[in-house]
């Protein structure tokens, strides 16, 4: 069990509205990479972060099945508000990343990596 619990949950939610912040911005921050779809790997990084952060806190296979589905229709959503809101685009390709990212960690999160907050956690006491 996580001694830290509540700190690490607060800093997930505010990861949460991060994003939120940062996919319906007018003036997202730019990358000064020459990659040809360094977006949608900013997308998979950032959604892969969110999934792998949420598995250290919760161990059950239906909270994390939960954590899934809640990330996944949540970059569907905000890829749906940015459509509308005329300011930035809609993008197929920006969820397809957003739910490999998610899909990813949840994957990596069932092995060896289940417990590295744990582990984080017993090398600070």
């Amino acid at each position: 069990m996580l001694h830290y619990f509540k700190l690490w949950l607060g800093v997930g939610w505010l990861l949460v509205m991060t994003m939120c912040y940062l996919s319906l911005t007018s003036s997202p921050p730019e990358f000064h990479i020459e990659f040809k779809s360094i977006d949608k790997l900013g997308h998979f990084l950032a959604y892969f972060i969110l999934m792998f952060w949420f598995a250290q806190l919760y161990k059950a296979s239906r909270t994390r099945l939960f954590y899934v589905l809640f990330f996944i229709l949540m970059g569907v959503v905000l890829e749906i508000l940015q459509g509308l809101g005329g300011i930035r685009y809609f993008e197929y390709y920006d969820m397809l990343a957003n739910s490999l990212g998610v899909a990813l960690a949840w994957f990596i999160t069932k092995g060896r990596l289940n417990n590295l907050l744990l582990s984080f956690e017993a090398l600070i006491k």
